[in-house]
């Protein structure tokens, strides 16, 4: 496929510093995430985007002039995918801090997944202005663009979905195509299924969509076999997932996938719970794998969206987006983290739950040890499968 060896992507560091140095990337954030919270029990009791905007502040990696305040998304773009009904419930549920038995039913609002917060319309709709204004920001030149509050890539049409109540993603697809850009791909290495995703471009030609996945894992869908009408391709891993099977899947399905359908612009979802210090899965990966996919991606279209996701440990999951935009704009990233930084991971916490302390290393450093290991039989089986569809 004309991808060159192994060795040959994977340039030194100083080679991609310069490369990446090129685009000028922009951050889209937001304080809302500071002071939001679904609730103290909910998994998302923990602060994510906050984390990551004050580690990058305190390492000298968000200037004024590569940061960008999220917009709330209007009801007019957010009702190019979203139900007006569902919409309206959405926003009477915030305002009324309660919801009806009927909106609980027909829109999945109010469940222990999707729970009634002081937030529950602002702050997702936040999340989809900061990855509409992103695609206005990649239509009009801007190369490359990471929204760590986007990737909620579960939230169906008329309701709420595993913790997603907007699906960001599919708007954000839709309004890159309102600027012009008509082939897509978009690629989610959440432990997840993108199964909202999946029910938005199913069997569009123009929308190349690939999910890793932890097999058996909710919402239990994208299995091997779906090729969601011949444009999804669907890589259900095994507990334990490793970063050499997951450079294994990089070079064997994800990158020649991309470049046979060449796309104007790749959505990378980087949902961080497919890291092996997360709660909600049994994957294995390290933040350097996540650093390995997008440095194989970068080259391979124009425009670049990376978006947040899962993650559920507020330090690996605060300490990965972190690297990722390190690595998107083309700056150092330290062995040992200077005191302003250790300071911010030392204030981070469950907020309750009875999880176990963080493990030393993630309180003063951002890059994890790499996690090889085999790559056992059944993911060369399934890579081999899917690069046999890939020639058919």
């Amino acid at each position: 496929m004309g991808l060159g060896s192994q060795a040959d992507r994977r340039r030194d560091h100083q080679a991609d510093r310069a490369v990446v140095a090129l685009i000028l990337p922009l951050f889209i954030g937001s304080e809302i995430y500071r002071g939001s919270s679904y609730g103290p029990s909910h998994p998302l009791r923990v602060p994510r985007v906050s984390t990551v905007m004050d580690m990058c502040r305190a390492l000298g990696w968000l200037p004024s002039a590569r940061y960008r305040t999220s917009p709330r998304a209007k009801l007019g773009a957010l009702a190019q995918w979203h139900t007006p009904d569902y919409l309206a419930a959405l926003q009477q549920a915030e305002r009324e801090g309660d919801v009806a038995d009927d909106a609980r039913v027909r829109h999945h609002l109010g469940t222990l997944s999707n729970p009634v917060f002081g937030q529950m319309f602002s702050r997702p709709a936040t999340g989809a202005g900061g990855v509409i204004l992103a695609a206005e920001l990649l239509a009009n030149g801007t190369a490359a663009v990471h929204v760590p509050g986007g990737g909620t890539h579960h939230g169906l049409p008329d309701r709420a979905n595993g913790f997603c109540y907007l699906n960001d993603p599919v708007l954000a697809i839709l309004a890159l195509r309102h600027a012009g850009l008509r082939r897509i791909a978009y690629i989610d290495i959440d432990a997840h299924h993108c199964d909202g995703v999946q029910h938005g471009f199913s069997g569009d030609p123009r929308t190349l969509l690939i999910s890793t996945h932890e097999e058996g894992r909710w919402p239990f869908t994208g299995a091997l076999e779906d090729d969601g009408g011949g444009n999804c391709v669907n890589l259900p891993v095994l507990r334990g997932f490793n970063d050499t099977e997951m450079r294994a899947v990089l070079d064997g399905v994800i990158l020649p996938h991309v470049q046979a359908h060449r796309p104007d612009v790749i959505i990378l979802q980087a949902g961080a719970d497919s890291l092996d210090e997360d709660p909600l899965s049994r994957l294995s990966l390290s933040n350097c794998a996540y650093i390995e996919v997008l440095r194989g991606l970068l080259p391979m279209a124009p425009r670049f969206l990376l978006l947040g996701g899962g993650g559920y440990n507020p330090w690996s999951v605060g300490r990965c987006w972190s690297v990722l935009w390190a690595t998107l704009a083309g700056v150092e990233i330290p062995d040992q983290l200077p005191d302003p930084a250790q300071d911010i991971l030392r204030a981070l916490h469950w907020g309750g739950g009875g999880r176990p302390p963080p493990a030393p290393h993630l309180l003063t450093t951002l890059l994890d040890p790499p996690r090889e290991g085999p790559v056992r039989p059944e993911i060369r089986a399934r890579i081999a499968r899917l690069a046999q569809r890939l020639r058919a």
